[in-house]
């Protein structure tokens, strides 16, 4: 099982700088990480949550609802939060952070990723497609976590 954790504003997905974001609702991301899930026989669980505070207690809950692993968007979370950063560093499920643009070609702020640095990788500005890449990637992990 995997959890798909998406931080602040990405309830606004398909309205929000669609230029940027795409055109695609989050009902349509969670649609696709639970199809990988299920093509590689296990499942999803998709959260949203604008609150810093939230994504850290699912983090923290994740292993023990049975979790294998975490896909995080963590939104405008992933520059400035440190307790955010030390959530991922403190779970013992592999962590992969996604954004479905490429922040690297975006504002010099958002070039640094605090929750990033934690994470066991991340896949940036490939779409909802890095959402699928992180879900097969995690569930397909060897227990060794070699990749």
């Amino acid at each position: 099982m995997i959890l798909v954790l998406n931080g602040p504003n990405l309830n606004l997905l398909g309205a929000r700088e669609p230029e940027v974001y795409g055109r695609g609702t989050l009902a349509d991301l969670e649609a696709l990480c639970q199809a990988t899930a299920r093509e590689l026989g296990s499942s999803a669980t998709c959260r949203q949550s604008n609150h810093e505070g939230q994504l850290i207690d699912w983090l923290h809950g994740a292993e023990a609802e049975g979790f294998v692993g975490v896909v995080l968007n963590p939104g405008g979370y992933t520059h400035t939060s440190v307790a955010l950063r030390d959530a991922v560093a403190s779970v013992r499920v592999p962590v992969v952070e996604v954004h479905l643009s490429n922040v690297l070609r975006r504002e010099p702020f958002r070039h640094v990723s605090l929750t990033g640095a934690a994470a066991v990788g991340s896949v940036v500005g490939l779409g909802p497609q890095g959402y699928a890449l992180a879900v097969r990637y995690l569930l397909e992990r060897r227990p060794d976590g070699a990749g």
